[in-house]
Order: C-alpha cells, then sequence, then structure tokens
C-alpha cells in the first residue's frame, strides 16, 4: 500500500503525511509540481527525524506517476459517493490525495479506480489532508491486515 501527493501545497501537511508513511511503514509517492521546496523548513518541522524512516518517490509529473505506479488508484475526494469504511482496499492500493487548494483536476479524478469519501455533518466542507489520510490509511491497513504489530 501507498499514499500519494499529487501536487502538494503546504509543506506542513506533506511532513505530517511523510511522518504518517514512517509511522505505518507506507511509502508516499510526491507527484510534482510541490507548491514548496522539498527542502523546506516546515516539511522538515512537521515530519520531524521520520523522513529518513519513509521510501519516498518523487515523480516530476502525473503521467511519469501513471507510468510507474503498480496498484489500483483510489482517491479521497469530498466528492465521492462511496464512503471509505464501505470499500473493499487491497494490499496494493495507492491512496490518492488531492491538493489542499484545489484537489485534483478532472482529467485525473476519471483516471482514478476508484473514490471514496469520509462520511462528515452537513455544511462541513472537508478535513485537513492529514487527518483523511491518516483515516482512510488506518482503515486500509486494517482491511488488509498490514497494520503494523506493535512493540511490546
Amino acid at each position: 500500500m501507498r499514499l500519494a501527493l499529487y501536487e502538494p501545497d503546504i509543506p506542513q501537511n506533506a511532513g505530517a503525511i511523510l511522518r504518517l508513511g514512517a509511522c505505518f511503514g507506507v511509502a508516499i509517492d510526491i507527484i510534482e509540481p510541490c507548491g514548496f521546496l522539498l527542502d523546506d523548513r516546515h516539511l522538515k518541522r512537521a515530519a520531524m527525524d521520520y523522513l529518513d524512516r519513509v521510501a519516498i518517490a518523487r515523480h516530476a509529473s502525473w503521467e511519469t506517476f501513471r507510468r510507474s505506479q503498480p496498484g489500483r488508484l483510489v482517491l479521497l475526494s469530498t466528492k465521492a459517493p462511496l464512503p471509505y469504511h464501505r470499500f473493499a482496499f487491497a494490499r496494493d492500493d495507492v491512496l490518492l490525495l488531492g491538493r489542499e487548494t484545489a484537489g485534483v483536476p478532472p482529467k485525473v479524478t476519471e483516471m482514478v479506480d476508484a473514490s471514496v469519501v469520509i462520511p462528515m455533518r452537513p455544511g462541513l466542507r472537508s478535513l485537513n489532508v492529514a487527518l483523511a489520510a491518516a483515516i482512510v490509511l488506518g482503515e486500509a491497513l486494517r482491511q488488509t491486515a498490514l497494520l503494523p504489530e506493535p512493540a511490546v
């Protein structure tokens, strides 16, 4: 399982997602261009000392990412009809997260294998992208028995 960030534009969120990937043993794909430099101090502060504990693959564009992407592509979207907890995740799924400010463009939405939504109370727009990643990744790892074993 992997997390993919589509043209991320807030370094603190990207850093938090990198830390999430490190803690769960999930590789991260960063689809450029980014709205910040990957050596940004805010990204490093959010990721803390976990950057060397996560596998990161950088892709110059959406097209180069698609050529390298191995499993099903599952988009997290506020516009998806299917709640994430009703979706059957697979071990090689790639969970795709859109830009914090704009999501993903229609051309990307048309190319994914599935789209899932986190149900929320009416009238509320969305969760922070790092929180959304954690919620859906946790369920996907649970379903596929890929959650790490707790240290004893």
